[in-house]
């Protein structure tokens, strides 16, 4: 079986494979990511993920390619993580009371065969209405910094969430059915 290769450093992306016993490296890509303002966010998550498998897949020759990237989204605007509390609290607030999507596009790509699977899976999220009081709270824990909508639904975060309609995986981070599907086209399995 060829080398799984994880272009990401995401703590969460790596918890999911490690959770489904594939072993693998991690290699960033160190792609500038640059939003197009035509493409759609399913369109654009594919695009941005496109660009980190093929970066890193250049560097080997004989390895299977990961990446992948996640937004939130609402009413078709991608918000992205935080630049600080108060940007972290906008957001919160946006999402407060409201459904949103999250879409994380991913790619896959053999840098042998130059093969490569796109794709990307959205998940609805359905916040509640989440008070001042709990939004200062939850930024003085730091967990929404890095996050996607200033949010970890793994996390703190799991207490603003009503419902997900679809993949919670893809929530975190990495829609792990869909990513092992795909994966078996390239030979790799587990379990």
């Amino acid at each position: 079986m060829k080398q799984l290769i994880l272009a990401s450093e995401s703590a969460r992306r790596k918890q999911l494979l490690e959770k489904m016993g594939i072993p693998y490296k991690v290699v960033p890509s160190n792609v500038e990511e640059r939003l197009n303002a035509r493409l759609k966010p399913k369109a654009q998550a594919i695009a941005l993920s496109r660009q980190k498998a093929e970066a890193v897949a250049a560097k080997y020759k004989n390895a299977i390619v990961l990446a992948a990237d996640t937004f939130v989204v609402l009413n078709d605007k991608i918000i992205g993580k935080p630049i600080s509390e108060i940007d972290a609290k906008r957001m919160l607030r946006k999402l407060s009371g409201k459904p949103h999507n999250v879409i994380t596009g991913f790619t896959i790509v053999d840098s042998a065969t130059k093969k490569s699977v796109s794709n990307a899976v959205e998940t609805t999220v359905y916040m509640k209405k989440i008070s001042e009081k709990e939004m200062d709270s939850y930024i003085k824990t730091g967990e929404p910094m890095d996050k996607a909508g200033a949010y970890a639904v793994q996390e703190r975060g799991a207490l603003f969430v009503k419902r997900i309609d679809g993949d919670f995986f893809n929530v975190v981070g990495l829609p792990i059915f869909a990513v092992s599907q795909a994966l078996r086209k390239f030979g790799i399995y587990f379990l």
